[in-house]
């Protein structure tokens, strides 16, 4: 069996798990999420813990049932405590400003990014050069996070450009002078 799928998840209090054939359906106090399950995946609840098991011990089925429980696993957590990603501006004369729901990033281009996030997600500036992106969907936060530091990604001469706060950027050597 699986090492990951065989693991029990939770529920916390504040957050109820409807489960219906291959239907997942999970509403908490920040929102609802909901996922269908590939076949041969089945969740079941006892007593206030998913359990989730897999039809045969196929390649297939033993590699989606891991990824299953993580899924299941990550819709719980996310209606009870939400994810966030932390982002940070590096480098002379990069800003990050906050436009309604929107963020604008000036990252040495000629002219300001403007990034909208779609419904379910919000973007926060915390500091002039720091922001942050949160929602309930582990996998849609994770998305627009990598797309907003797809704008500029650092670069490893200086560090310039926009990057996770936990991320350590690799630094390289210049050319070195001639004789």
């Amino acid at each position: 069996m699986s090492r990951v799928g065989r693991i029990p998840i939770e529920i916390p209090n504040g957050v109820t798990v409807n489960i219906k054939d291959d239907y997942v359906l999970v509403q908490g106090v920040l929102g609802e999420l909901e996922r269908t399950l590939p076949g041969g995946i089945k969740a079941d609840i006892e007593a206030r813990t998913i359990l989730v098991t897999r039809r045969d011990d196929s390649k297939d089925q033993k590699s989606l049932h891991g990824l299953c429980r993580t899924l299941i696993s990550n819709m719980v957590k996310g209606v009870s405590d939400g994810f966030k990603k932390d982002l940070e501006v590096v480098g002379v004369g990069y800003k990050c400003e906050q436009r309604g729901k929107a963020i604008q990033l000036q990252v040495g281009f000629s002219h300001r990014v403007i990034v909208l996030p779609p419904d379910g997600i919000t973007i926060k500036v915390t500091g002039p050069a720091a922001f942050n992106v949160s929602g309930i969907d582990k996998e849609l936060v994770g998305e627009i996070a990598a797309k907003i530091r797809d704008v500029r990604p650092p670069e490893p001469y200086r560090g310039k450009g926009i990057k996770y706060a936990t991320e350590v950027v690799r630094r390289k050597a210049g050319k070195t002078a001639g004789k």
